[in-house]
């Protein structure tokens, strides 16, 4: 029997991916969401989910999807504490916010509570990865003499 054998991936690397994911994921909810005809004769009605659609609203969905699209480069770039700090900010939001898109407008089709739920899911191990993530002790600067032999 073979065993499957995952190597840990660095904290900011791992984040990132995590990050990267919930974007497909968002992603391809949108797409497959263009194919329910209900959801596009209420395009055509000028509403989303219920609700009046307007310019305003696709800039304000716009922005919004900013913070997830910021944490792929933000996880990998930033220091810890401040990596920490806005991974478990910005997942709770996003988190809160998806949860929250369940009870607005329109009831869900089944494909949108799919997707929802895997967004929800890996938002909350966005959060407890990041929550977890305790400061450790510096790599050591290798020795000169150590580094030429």
């Amino acid at each position: 029997m073979t065993r499957i054998i995952i190597t840990p991936l660095h904290r900011p690397t791992l984040l990132s991916t995590l990050w990267i994911v919930v974007m497909f994921n968002y992603i391809y909810a949108d797409v497959l969401g263009l194919n329910d005809p209900a959801h596009l004769i209420a395009l055509e009605a000028g509403t989303i989910g219920g609700l009046p659609f307007s310019p305003d609203k696709l800039v304000a969905a716009g922005l919004l999807m900013q913070v997830p699209i910021a944490m792929v480069l933000l996880s990998r770039v930033l220091r810890q504490t401040p990596n920490r700090v806005f991974n478990v900010l910005a997942a709770a939001f996003m988190a809160l916010t998806q949860v929250a898109t369940l009870f607005f407008g329109t009831p869900p089709t089944p494909v949108y509570y799919l997707f929802s739920a895997i967004e929800i899911i890996v938002l909350v191990v966005i959060l407890a990865l990041a929550a977890a993530w305790r400061r450790t002790a510096p790599a050591s600067v290798p020795d000169k003499a150590l580094a030429a032999a």
